[in-house]
């Protein structure tokens, strides 16, 4: 029985609700609960000049799952550090089922039954699930991990999780990580669960597979949050989408009104065409033949198992598969920044004869002036470099042409000032290191450095990752126009319906291996999925 009372605050919604308050697993008592889990009123966060949020009112409920939405920039990341205290606002008042509190650091959230789920998982590899879950609790000197067990086992049978206790991290599949990651937050007693990009590393099983504990999480009267970015999974999981815009809340409305079209509008202020186009490739020509490349990391496991494939000009070769399946390897075997143990690599530039770059380094495949660029999935590690400014990003790839203390920043300059009035860079200029821009403008300018190399070949890794939609499409725009002037794009993706849509030819691998080339044009998730766990058949070519 519910009774439900309005204030000029809230409603409130009092029912009895069964919390865990007295420690990890355990049984707590019955109390009244207020309808929102989580109220935010009027928080505001500034870094220096910029203000990432801007008097933000908003609330998730109990028993509830709230989508947050919003373009690169727009303050979502920024909104939920605050709620799991990773960063404290400078305004504005947080009220956890209906107290207010504060938040100064992630130690405060767990007793408030507060718990976030990164995307990048915080396990020890050679430790069990049971061992990372109770991994820094305080409890006895000698541990009961037996007790611990039987305790993750209740948990998993209430809400449907499958997990192996004493299975070691290291011997898990993503899915099993990201289970562990959430058990854990669950057996230190949270009932509020914000999950960053939940399905980026999953299989479309996998996805489905998680979205229906998350209902069963829901229905037992936690509230989550998920951040993410496919606006068809906000669809068929969320309850309500709040959308932020530039720092600012834009509103929250119900999913069962809402729309991809009407969600993309409210995120990026204006109408924005969600079709991707795929024009047919006009005569396709083979401009890199890949065979049997096999590739051991340090450790002398190995990464990439006899690889063979082929990629056209005029053509988008996708490549999918899980998490850790050799996608970063076979990319970087083939811009020369790993060794390979075996195969071979050739290169096929318009009119001119085939050259191997099996054994090239990456400096030497530039020296050549082989036309090959590379988007790593590692922006500001890899790609650039996060403390220098943008005009010196652009210069990167060609100072070694000229002495050093005399490098022309003029046309430098020029490219950078283009890919920012192109690509509708957000930046306060040519000048900003770029490790101050948000995740998806440090992407364009990634992006927008190596397509202005005009490539023959191009590798890119991941995208769109962690990009709002109207970012994403500028970047499906940039890769179909490389190849209708006839470069051989490849593209490792981890949303199979975008790869679907804008491939011609998608390649699967699973555990280093090459599990099935499939024709973008008649393949379903379906396929692929069971391509990315080894269990499908694919033809090859």
């Amino acid at each position: 029985m519910h009774v439900i009372i309005h204030t000029p605050y809230n409603t409130i919604d009092i029912y009895f609700h069964r919390h865990l308050p007295a420690g990890p697993g355990k049984e707590g008592d019955y109390r009244v609960k207020d309808a929102n889990a989580i109220e935010l009123r009027n928080i505001s966060k500034r870094f220096g000049k910029v203000i990432a949020n801007d008097r933000i009112n908003l609330s998730v409920r109990s028993g509830e799952i709230l989508a947050i939405l919003g373009e690169n920039g727009s303050g979502k990341t920024t909104l939920m550090n605050m709620i799991s205290g990773i960063y404290y606002p400078d305004e504005g008042q947080i009220f956890v089922h209906g107290e207010e509190v504060t938040i100064r650091s992630p130690k405060d959230a767990f007793p408030l039954g507060i718990g976030m789920i990164h995307q990048h998982f915080k396990l020890v590899d050679v430790l069990t699930a049971a061992e990372n879950i109770v991994l820094g609790l305080s409890g006895p000197t000698r541990l009961d991990i037996t007790a611990v067990a039987t305790r993750i086992s209740k948990l998993a049978s209430k809400y449907g999780f499958d997990i192996d206790p004493f299975k070691k991290v290291y011997e898990m599949s993503v899915s099993e990580k990201q289970t562990v990651e959430i058990v854990k937050m669950l057996y230190r007693g949270a009932n509020i669960l914000i999950l960053d990009e939940p399905t980026a590393v999953l299989t479309p099983q996998e996805t489905d597979a998680l979205f229906a504990v998350l209902r069963n999480m829901r229905d037992a009267g936690n509230a989550i949050i998920i951040i993410t970015h496919k606006l068809n999974e906000v669809l068929a999981l969320s309850d309500r989408v709040a959308v932020l815009h530039k720092g600012r809340y834009i509103g929250t409305v119900d999913t069962a009104e809402a729309t991809v079209e009407s969600l993309t509008e409210m995120m990026v202020g204006k109408k924005v065409t969600l079709n991707i186009e795929r024009p047919d490739p006009v005569d396709p020509q083979l401009r890199l033949k890949v065979k049997d490349i096999t590739c051991v990391n340090k450790e002398g496991v190995i990464t990439l198992n006899h690889a063979s494939f082929t990629a056209n000009g005029g053509e988008i070769l996708g490549i999918a598969g899980v998490a850790g399946s050799g996608q970063r390897e076979l990319l970087e075997s083939i811009a020369g920044l790993v060794a390979k143990e075996s195969g071979e690599i050739d290169y096929y530039p318009p009119n001119q004869p085939m050259q191997e770059i099996s054994k090239l380094s990456a400096v030497e495949i530039s020296r050549l002036g082989i036309k090959l660029s590379f988007v790593p999935e590692d922006r500001l590690g890899m790609g650039l470099v996060g403390p220098m400014d943008m005009i010196d990003n652009m210069m990167i790839r060609s100072y070694k042409k000229g002495g050093f203390f005399w490098a022309d920043r003029r046309a430098p300059k020029t490219l950078a000032e283009h890919i920012i009035s192109e690509l509708e860079v957000v930046t306060p200029g040519v000048s900003t290191p770029v490790g101050r821009l948000s995740g998806g403008n440090v992407q364009k300018v990634l992006v927008g450095r190596e397509i202005s190399s005009a490539p023959i070949v191009l590798m890119v890794a991941y995208p769109v990752r962690g990009l709002d939609i109207n970012s994403s499409y500028t970047i499906y725009r940039l890769l179909n126009e490389q190849k209708k002037r006839g470069t051989a794009v490849l593209c490792v993706g981890e949303d199979l319906d975008v790869l679907l849509a804008l491939c011609d030819r998608i390649l699967v691998l699973c555990d280093g291996k090459v599990t099935g080339i499939v024709d973008a044009r008649t393949a379903t998730k379906e396929q692929i999925g069971l391509l990315m766990t080894h269990t499908g058949k694919g033809g090859g070519r």
